[in-house]
């Protein structure tokens, strides 16, 4: 049997079959990939360089070099826009920070495991516009049941949540983390999974206290997952986009704009489609160098 193998390979066409059945294994994939990824991310590149909108056709198109970016360097929203959105960076440690806790404590002091890990997932599995549509209801300034608690006990004005420009983005970062917790949760459980027991034992044989056992076995030994979290986090926060257009639209007075939603505004309301296809390209350019960053720094922090 080997020797036809071998036989087979060393002729020109020998095992076409094998490879003609492998590409069409992968060619769905490949073409789906191809339309909805490698082809949109191609023409936004071309298209940046243009003042093309898609209702005037490809005719329309003309050529304008640079003159996109010149106009996103200089543009006031579209700097308010990045700032926000490096705001809502702070929620990633945060939301971090809380599911590690809740796995600790899941993991070693809870019973009925299973069903504490669907309460928290919920939200992460919800539609996250009928999130938004009922943290419009519970952040409405005067009849929200948030404010009317608030006001019960005494306070007599209260905030205005997603209607009030100190509150609005804290607003939506505090639902970022809300609806974020369930996934990292799981995550963190199986990472916890993975340390040896031996190790808590080991600890607990020389008087460590928790405390100490948390910081000096469970934090390091769960830094890879932190890490991928991380990672995965920042990506997501630039990313946040149907929460905001359905909770705020960006408002009030651009204080929870994103760049992914100006680059909304400009493409599907303004049909600036070059314009926006330019800040699509400095948004890729401005992960592509975050996440960059992060591997080079993963290397003091995190323990493989």
């Amino acid at each position: 049997m080997r020797k036809k193998s071998k036989r087979r390979n060393k002729t020109p066409f020998g095992g076409w079959k094998e490879n003609v059945a492998g590409y069409l294994f992968i060619a769905p994939m490949f073409i789906g990939t191809s339309v909805l990824v490698l082809f949109p991310i191609i023409s936004s590149l071309a298209l940046s360089f243009t003042n093309w909108n898609f209702v005037s056709g490809y005719d329309g198109a003309k050529f304008v070099g640079f003159e996109n970016f010149q106009k996103l360097l200089t543009n006031n929203l579209f700097h308010k826009a990045l700032v926000n959105n490096f705001i809502l960076l702070l929620a990633v440690p945060i939301m971090l920070i809380i599911s590690l806790g809740l796995a600790v404590v899941i993991n070693k002091y809870v019973y009925l495991k299973d069903m504490f890990k669907v309460i928290y997932f919920m939200p992460f599995i919800s539609s996250v516009v009928a999130v938004a549509v009922v943290f419009q209801v519970l952040f409405h300034p005067s009849k929200g049941p948030i404010n009317q608690v608030l006001m019960s006990l005494g306070v007599e004005n209260p905030p205005g949540w997603i209607a009030d420009i100190s509150f609005s983005l804290p607003s939506v970062m505090l639902i970022m983390i809300w609806t974020g917790i369930g996934f990292n949760l799981i995550i963190y459980l199986a990472g916890l999974q993975n340390i040896p027991k031996e190790l808590y034992e080991a600890a607990q044989m020389d008087g460590a206290s928790a405390w100490y056992q948390f910081t000096k076995i469970t934090v390091p030994l769960v830094s890879p997952t932190t890490f991928l979290l991380l990672i995965t986090g920042v990506i997501s926060s630039f990313k946040v986009f149907d929460l905001i257009i359905v909770l705020t639209g960006g408002g009030p007075a651009n204080s929870t704009l994103t760049p992914v939603v100006y680059l909304y505004q400009q493409a599907f309301l303004e049909l600036k489609t070059g314009y926006a296809s330019a800040i699509s390209l400095v948004l890729f350019i401005l992960i592509l160098i975050i996440t960059y960053i992060q591997f080079i720094v993963q290397k003091k922090w995190v323990n493989y």
